[in-house]
């Protein structure tokens, strides 16, 4: 009914990949996500809104059912095919990939294999790459079953400002010609998605090309416009700012942010608190040897220097004292514990100057 009332769209649908690839991810059990196929937009049937808000959007979403598509669910199987397929594919140590299939098959595999791919960097950005290429192809293949006319936003060669006008004017028949020519691109490139390539993306042939500096930039958007949006359905637009982070493939978190401060409240914080106990113990070993660099002489002097050195730190209750006591020669029984033992010892070497050796006394041989 809704539909009728409509003009009709005078270019494909201009979508945001990753958008959809979001919506896709977090689509489950409790969580629906509908697709507008007349601009495009993206519905999120927010459980957490009133009850006279669900109620209100239910009744638009059944009137207007051949606007709305419903996205598709990840199923378990779906996943599971997701992440043995990185790991068959992409990875080649064979000690990772045993672990990994072990994950697979287990309780949770799927936040376990994201906690595993994000402990080891060489792994994480293949799988970064992979994930984002089989959910393109999964995408493309779910918009042609639905025969829908699209183009990724992602992929337009159209300056930000001209796409702004294609989209104030979609339904306006007589437009300016940089806005037709737009039009006509964007035209082109809906057709490419249904080509076999789209499905199956082929490696180029030939040399590759040289290996420059990789130079990652933020893609540049054009503002949401959106003219027909029903009142029941304007509070659940899902309309999420993109950034680097902002898509993964986590079912309980929403971005790749608070799945990495999910991870460093476990074992992470264990081995960072290691690392910084060894680099404080690593820092009272180089302040240590400075001051014993600094110091020079032979013998008794030598002893004087080490402990005026190793007492002027203490006086700030740090951790050299300690250490300098490991390098001290060790005395058997009770150990010095303080400066002045320390000092007392240096002053009985004093007294007693060279040390004295019992001379060997010669005895006469008994009468017999």
């Amino acid at each position: 009914m809704a539909k009728q009332k409509l003009a009709q769209a005078q270019n494909p649908l201009i979508l945001r990949f990753h958008r959809l690839m979001d919506a896709f991810a977090k689509s489950d059990d409790e969580r629906d996500f509908y697709l507008d196929t007349i601009e495009g937009f993206i519905v999120f049937a927010d459980l957490d809104r009133s009850l006279e808000e669900l109620e209100s959007l239910e009744k638009e979403l059944i009137d207007s059912a051949d606007r709305f598509k419903l996205i598709p669910k990840m199923t378990f199987y779906e996943t599971k095919k997701f992440m043995e397929g990185f790991v068959n594919e992409k990875v080649y140590d064979i000690d990772t990939k045993e672990k990994l299939l072990d994950i697979i098959s287990s309780k949770e595999a799927r936040e376990n294999f994201l906690e595993f791919i994000y402990d080891h960097l060489t792994e994480l950005e293949k799988w970064q790459q992979y994930y984002h290429e089989r959910s393109r192809i999964r995408i493309i293949e779910w918009l042609r079953n639905e025969a829908i006319r699209f183009a990724f936003e992602e992929d337009l060669d159209v300056a930000k400002t001209v796409l702004e006008k294609v989209k104030h004017n979609l339904f306006e028949a007589k437009v300016p010609k940089d806005v037709q020519n737009a039009r006509d691109a964007i035209t082109l490139k809906s057709k490419t998605y249904y080509s076999n390539e789209a499905l199956n993306p082929r490696p180029k042939r030939g040399r590759p090309p040289k290996q420059a500096a990789k130079v990652e930039l933020e893609p540049q958007y054009t503002i949401d416009i959106y003219k027909t949006v029903p009142p029941a359905i304007r509070p659940f637009l899902f309309n999420p700012d993109f950034t680097s982070t902002s898509v993964t493939f986590s079912a309980k978190f929403d971005t790749e942010a608070q799945l990495i401060a999910s991870l460093r409240g476990s074992s992470r914080v264990k081995i960072d608190s290691k690392l910084e106990a060894l680099s404080q113990r690593l820092e009272s070993l180089r302040h240590l040897s400075d001051r014993l660099k600094s110091t020079s002489g032979l013998g008794i002097e030598k002893e004087e220097k080490l402990i005026q050195a190793v007492s002027g730190g203490a006086k700030e209750k740090g951790k050299i004292a300690d250490i300098a006591k490991g390098f001290l020669p060790k005395k058997k029984g009770k150990q010095p514990t303080d400066k002045e033992e320390l000092q007392e010892m240096i002053q009985q070497k004093r007294k007693a100057g060279i040390k004295q050796v019992t001379p060997i006394k010669k005895g006469r041989k008994k009468e017999k």
